[in-house]
């Protein structure tokens, strides 16, 4: 039977599980569960024709036990409370799970950013801002790009919160261009750091790389940037997809030519000489490791015995849902779970918010090196959990995450 349980319904569901297996009383879970704050708004907005639009506006600000919230801020039409609540839920998780002093939240407008423009785009991060301006800062809680948000909104919400307040905070929000304080490598950092985690995880395994085919479902930022960084390491790309199509190609292909060729005409279905197929199809395609980089929720448990990689990256936040997650460790595929593969965000992000406060800015070469040293004992600490405990990859992230979560909730004297 088909899972009708919210998304959110489905983290509280994982978040009892590991509550019971480290004993956690009944108050300390509660804590785990409910975010601090909750704040919606409708934003009125004008758009070029003068017509007047109203459009719901989330924040979910869940823990700051470890520190100031963090996490980003999407423009798309399924950005409703139950899915802003999940992710600022996981992006407490995340923090947490790779040892950055900060915690969890997330935003949301439900639009379809695509049906904007520009300057309705613009309009809408200003209005966001207006509406939220006094529960984040840099001390309280530091946005970032997410999905359909782009450096540029940061740079208008950046503006826009400095005109509110009247001074200069360039540390309030994270993913900015470069020019108004932005961080060297974030545009590849949750790929980057996604392919830290894998190349140890390869190691562990004992494979060879150039023998293993990558298929990559999301041919945006992420996903783009993963099948570049994996392609120059000499893995083989066989199949990648936008919001389209997909493209396989058992030759291999080359992501810097694909994306030439999709910026050109569209999308990856145009790339000459490769079998076009669907989304769904990339997904259980022939291939060595799978690597979700789009939405949630998509391998399931009507596709999750079709998938045939034996190692999946989630550099998307939740692409396999529960009922899929029990069928692939059956399977014994290592999944790698999103709180850690694609934490090179956040991690990056991080970066960003000490470079603003120490007004210094650091190389592109030190960037990728700090993150490093953070992802890849973060793998093994996971790794080695995992192996201790004879559980999976995502079960032991999610351990690490909450006991370090409970850990600063005690000693705060929030929980006993």
């Amino acid at each position: 039977m088909k899972n009708t349980k919210s998304i959110f319904d489905q983290y509280r569901d994982k978040i009892t599980s590991i509550a019971q297996k480290l004993r956690f009383s009944g108050d300390t879970l509660d804590v785990l569960l409910v975010p601090d704050n909750v704040a919606e708004h409708t934003l009125n907005i004008t758009r070029d024709d003068g017509s007047k639009k109203e459009l719901s506006a989330y924040r979910v600000q869940f823990s700051n036990a470890r520190g100031p919230y963090k996490g980003g801020i999407r423009f798309h039409d399924a950005a409703d409370l139950d899915e802003v609540s999940f992710l600022a839920a996981l992006m407490n998780l995340k923090t947490a799970v790779v040892g950055i002093p900060m915690g969890g939240a997330k935003g949301g407008v439900v639009v379809n950013a695509k049906d904007y423009s520009k300057g309705e785009l613009e309009r809408i991060a200003r209005a966001w801002v207006s509406a939220m301006s006094d529960i984040i800062g840099v001390d309280q809680d530091i946005p970032a790009p997410d999905m359909y948000t782009t450096p540029q909104i940061m740079g208008y919400m950046l503006d826009e919160y400095e005109k509110i307040t009247g001074k200069s905070e360039p540390g309030m929000i994270t993913g900015k261009p470069i020019a108004l304080g932005g961080s060297l490598g974030r545009d590849t950092a949750t790929a980057q750091g996604g392919v830290y985690t894998l190349e140890e995880l390869v190691k562990k395994l004992k494979l060879d790389r150039s023998k293993l085919r990558v298929a990559v479902q999301g041919f945006g930022n992420s996903g783009y940037n993963a099948a570049k960084i994996l392609y120059d390491l000499g893995y083989k790309i066989v199949a990648v997809s936008d919001s389209r199509n997909g493209i396989y190609s058992e030759s291999g292909l080359d992501p810097e030519h694909v994306m030439t060729i999709k910026q050109d005409k569209g999308s990856v279905a145009d790339v000459p000489n490769v079998r076009v197929i669907t989304n769904a199809e990339l997904l259980t395609c022939d291939c060595d490791v799978l690597i979700p980089a789009a939405l949630d929720r998509q391998v399931t448990q009507e596709n999750a015995d079709g998938v045939q990689a034996k190692i999946i990256v989630e550099l998307a936040n939740g692409p396999v849902t529960v009922e899929a997650d029990v069928i692939l460790n059956k399977k014994d595929v290592h999944i790698i779970p999103d709180i850690l593969a694609n934490a090179g965000g956040v991690t990056v992000s991080y970066f960003e918010w000490v470079q603003n406060r120490m007004q210094y800015m650091w190389s592109v070469e030190e960037v990728a090196e700090k993150l490093k040293s953070i992802m890849v004992p973060s793998f093994h600490a996971v790794w080695e959990q995992s192996k201790n405990h004879n559980i999976s990859l995502r079960d032991a992230a999610y351990m690490i995450a909450v006991v370090r979560i409970v850990e600063a909730l005690k000693l705060r004297g929030r929980v006993s």
